[in-house]
């Protein structure tokens, strides 16, 4: 059998969506209202049950696309006190325990675990953890992802119906996993931790952290595959426009953080063709930011722990144990090593840039970077920023 026929075949398969899929999730995204209503039915049903489930020390993993967020995320998301969102979820995030209970009912046939779409080979079925909560954040602050609005919802947003929903909706979600502990990834959360910190103040934060070149280059990459896939199938642009995964793609947008003026000249970089301009922008834009508001409060400071993918890659058992430390979860050395097992190796380093795409990347990100510890040349040296430190530039594994 053809090597490249095959690969596409398996591309193709991978970003199929189901024509139900599409229709239900159309359904949701054009009436959140509705399915905000039907959530608060939901949670009135089960009242007495979500209000004997305390939400404590919620985790959140966060950082720019192509960090190490998909790895860090699964990594936590097998600990027995962890519940999560998983691809099932959706579409019907809004009322997770009915459509988790018919999905049990209909007893369909146990799927066999496939290669994500990205085709970095994180294999995955139905009930593999994924980010899914942004549905509700687009359904409830509707500017999100908008261009001209801010994306940042800091410390002193107050949105009392948004909250009472989404603390009844963690709720269910331990319920429904039987978990003790509340666990997401979101790309987007890192423009919320503050106002995250302020409704939950024993949250933990993960933030993973990629050198510039390396990430770059991931993230154009996953954009020339999306784009070519979005093109041939429309279904496929929806879904991850429903889902509200915006960094790739012909959907793609940038993150507006505050500054309208950057996320301005990162649209443009990219509308002109200039890739690694525009990402870089992107990957400066959103650091900065997080270490600006590390630097500014003392107390999101100790509540966020920043993650190396080059740290997490060269001493991975070194890393995850200050991780899970770090998120208050005990674990044994068999755990360990199965986590370290998983890892896998694959050349890295921004493969795929010329010389003028690698100059534009460090001209942009060099400031921001020698915060976290990257140094010119050299590439890496001490993080000054409190990292879960190990190191390795080398895992095709880890680039969530």
């Amino acid at each position: 059998m053809n090597t490249q026929a095959s690969s596409d075949r398996a591309a193709t398969t991978s970003f199929a969506v189901p024509a139900w899929v599409d229709w239900l999730g159309g359904s949701v995204a054009r009436r959140p209202r509705l399915w905000q209503r039907l959530g608060r039915l939901e949670s009135s049903a089960l009242r007495e049950r979500i209000q004997a489930t305390p939400i404590q020390a919620p985790v959140y993993v966060s950082g720019l696309a192509r960090s190490g967020s998909t790895v860090l995320l699964e990594m936590l998301a097998a600990h027995p006190d962890m519940a999560t969102h998983r691809y099932r979820d959706f579409p019907l995030v809004y009322t997770p325990w009915w459509w988790n209970r018919f999905l049990d009912r209909a007893q369909r046939p146990p799927a066999a675990a496939t290669e994500r779409a990205h085709g970095d080979g994180i294999l995955v079925t139905p009930d593999s953890p994924e980010a899914v909560e942004e549905v509700l954040w687009m359904g409830f602050f509707p500017h999100l992802h908008r261009p001209g609005a801010s994306d940042v919802l800091g410390f002193m947003t107050d949105a009392p119906v948004f909250e009472d929903f989404y603390r009844d909706h963690l709720r269910k979600l331990l319920l429904l996993r039987g978990g003790r502990r509340y666990l997401a990834k979101g790309n987007y959360n890192t423009t919320r931790i503050e106002y995250l910190l302020n409704l939950f103040p024993d949250a933990r934060f993960v933030l993973p952290v990629r050198e510039p070149a390396a990430h770059v280059a991931s993230l154009m990459r996953q954009h020339r595959r999306f784009a070519e896939r979005h093109a041939a199938d429309p279904r496929a642009l929806r879904y991850m426009s429903r889902l509200g995964h915006f960094e790739f793609g012909l959907d793609r947008r940038p993150v507006h953080i505050g500054d309208g003026s950057e996320a301005s000249a990162i649209a443009a970089a990219w509308a002109a063709g200039r890739e690694a301009e525009g990402y870089a922008r992107a990957w400066n834009d959103l650091y900065r930011f997080v270490a600006d508001r590390l630097d500014a409060m003392p107390a999101l400071r100790e509540a966020v722990l920043i993650v190396r993918h080059e740290d997490l890659c060269m001493e991975p058992e070194r890393s995850l144990r200050r991780l899970f430390a770090h998120c208050a979860l005990d674990a044994g050395p068999a755990y360990f090593e199965r986590c370290v097992a998983q890892l896998r190796c694959g050349a890295v380093g921004g493969p795929g840039l010329d010389a003028s795409d690698r100059q534009i990347i460090q001209q942009i990100t060099a400031e921001t970077a020698a915060r976290y510890g990257y140094g010119r040349g050299a590439g890496i040296a001490t993080p000054p920023l409190r990292t879960a430190r190990s190191e390795d530039p080398f895992s095709r594994r880890l680039t969530g």
